[in-house]
């Protein structure tokens, strides 16, 4: 862990002087479970001239603490109660355009950091390397600098896009339900078609609504028309 001051180069209205003059790096934790944000706010007051101001446990209460206090960083976990934290973005960057957001999942696909980044988010980072990632990516999220956990980078440098016009934010299995949910299909009834769980269909059907920022069926509906996917199976 790195010690000293933080001298930030983000002019949000959450940055303020500290009691020696340097910058004081101010942070809205948002994530559901206490517990998680605990351990955050551990790891991230261990840094001299990092505070947390404020935390929330679903998207409006996150909203609303990032409207008050226009903080530095808002480190922000997808999977929330009141919406999809992918879609939820641009609302944060209207609140406090200056706040830079380091976003925190389990999740590791490809596909959804490319979209959390294209929808504004400057980081990227896995929950199971926040320990040791976190510092790094508020830093480099200060600086104004985009950060990937550096395996997941490696794998988007990897990977080349989907060809065929398909959507590159969806995997082959995802797009299989999209389609199926585009057309009314229920949960259980994509389960029997695919031969799958009805856990795993919602489990698929959450990433497709990160991913995709469209939370309704009819924006689902709407997704699929404008890639391809309604009229026929991928």
């Amino acid at each position: 862990m790195r010690s000293g001051a933080v001298t930030s180069t983000s002019d949000a209205i959450g940055n303020r002087p500290g009691a020696d003059g340097a910058a004081v790096v101010t942070i809205v934790l948002a994530d559901d479970h206490a517990v998680v944000r605990t351990a955050l706010r551990r790891v991230l007051e261990g840094q001299e001239g990092f505070e947390v101001v404020a935390e929330a446990g679903d998207i409006d209460t996150a909203v609303c603490k990032v409207l008050v206090y226009k903080p530095s960083i808002l480190v922000l976990d997808l999977s929330m109660p009141g919406g999809s934290g992918l879609r939820a973005i641009p609302r944060f960057r209207e609140a406090s355009p200056a706040t830079a957001i380091v976003v925190l999942t389990m999740h590791d696909e490809p596909e959804l950091a490319r979209a959390v980044l294209r929808a504004g988010a400057l980081a990227f980072v896995l929950k199971e390397a926040a320990d040791t990632e976190l510092e790094n990516a508020v830093h480099a999220a200060l600086a104004g600098n985009p950060y990937l956990n550096p395996r997941l980078g490696a794998r988007i440098a990897a990977e080349p896009g989907i060809p065929g016009g398909c959507p590159t934010e969806l995997s082959e299995r995802e797009r299989q339900v999209l389609h199926l949910l585009a057309l009314g299909y229920t949960n259980i009834e994509i389960a029997n078609e695919l031969l799958l769980s009805a856990r795993t269909i919602e489990s698929h059907r959450s990433r497709i609504q990160h991913k995709t920022g469209r939370a309704s069926r009819a924006e689902l509906v709407s997704y699929a028309r404008e890639h391809g996917l309604l009229a026929s199976p991928p």
